[in-house]
């Protein structure tokens, strides 16, 4: 039996989440590993959240991602 409330499958607003954060993960690859591990941590507190409130870490995320500054290149 399907419960009929909680998010589903096929749910638009999970889905466009989802792949926000594998964006957010691919933004953040390619830093410095120091810089990587912190950058990755708050994503997982995002992606932890979003399995209980996903308008709250659609924000949140919109908030990582307004903040992400990555460091200058080296030279």
């Amino acid at each position: 039996m399907v419960p009929e409330h909680g998010p589903q499958w096929d749910d638009p607003e999970l889905t466009r989440l989802a792949r926000r954060l594998r964006d957010a993960h691919r933004l953040v690859a390619p830093l410095p590993a120091q810089d990587r591990r912190r950058l990755i941590r708050q994503l997982l507190v995002i992606t932890d959240l979003a399995k209980r409130d996903t308008a709250l870490a659609a924000r949140r995320l919109d908030a990582f991602l307004a903040d992400f500054r990555p460091p200058p290149a080296a030279r």
